[in-house]
């Protein structure tokens, strides 16, 4: 089957709460416009469900896949809107004190043909006292995952993975054309290495990047950066969010991809070496 060669793609800016019920609210109408933009796909962001301070907030707000009321509504609207939806990131429940950091991919018939483990977690201070300590209620992904989509394959990350750059590499050369990077990217390293870092695994792949991402402040104080990118293989920013919630949107060209790669076929040049 031949790939489609354009998609009109959005991703979804939130200021997440810690209520599920709420942010679940403001992302549907978000969704729905994205819709009325053109979106064939639409991309959510990190922790879409609840942004929180306290471990048990989180915990009471996480929930199985099958009973998630974030999979009950994504399914739901993929299937009355005829789009692609990607969750961003879910928690759903692992053990009592536990949670996955789970993205889902839905297709137009509302099923689920993706899912993704969150495999780097966020263990950082980036600076005195501000301190992140993922692994301590996510348990670790142990899977890349790549998902057939009408426009090739697409490969899925989140946030923190966006930091190790074989993952991506190896996403590529197994097929991907595009990845998604729903993330909660802190002020503080939002600043110094947001786009650096998604304009460099585009750049390094070949492949258009979409990075939905959390802005604003959180419950207890926690900062993230915004700015949800949607990024070409050859390093241009299509469409920046800013710092408001909101939705934006892009249509790309697929063609794009095979030309990067043309120009700059680094894919193909990898050497063994020895490290003296």
């Amino acid at each position: 089957m031949t790939a489609h060669p354009t998609l009109t793609i959005s991703c979804i800016q939130l200021n997440s709460v810690p209520s599920l019920a709420e942010n679940l609210k403001i992302a549907e109408g978000l969704i729905r416009r994205a819709k009325e933009d053109g979106a064939e796909m639409v991309v959510l962001p990190e922790n879409l469900g609840c942004m929180a301070r306290e471990r048990k907030v989180k915990l009471s707000q996480a929930h199985s896949e099958t009973e998630h009321p974030a999979v009950v509504l994504f399914a739901a609207l993929a299937r009355e809107l005829k789009i692609w939806i990607v969750s961003g990131s879910l928690s759903i429940t692992k053990t009592n004190d536990k949670m996955a950091n789970r993205s889902l991919v839905f297709n137009p018939f509302g099923a689920i043909v993706g899912r993704y483990d969150k495999i780097h977690l966020y263990d950082a201070t980036p600076k005195p006292g501000e301190i992140y300590r993922e692994s301590g209620e996510i348990v670790p992904g142990n899977k890349a995952v790549l998902v057939e989509t009408p426009w090739g394959k697409m490969g899925l990350t989140i946030c923190y993975d966006v930091r190790f750059p074989h993952l991506y590499r190896d996403l590529a050369k197994a097929g991907a054309v595009m990845f998604t990077v729903p993330a909660a990217f802190t002020q503080t390293t939002g600043k110094a290495h947001w786009h650096t870092l998604l304009q460099a695994r585009a750049i390094e792949t070949g492949c258009f990047v979409f990075a939905a991402a959390q802005t604003g402040t959180h419950d207890g104080g926690r900062r993230t950066y915004g700015h949800s990118l949607i990024i070409s293989p050859w390093g241009e920013i299509l469409a920046d969010g800013g710092e408001e919630v909101g939705v934006i949107t892009a249509t790309i060209q697929l063609n794009k991809v095979a030309e990067a790669r043309k120009a700059i076929p680094a894919l193909k040049h990898d050497r063994d070496f020895e490290l003296e």
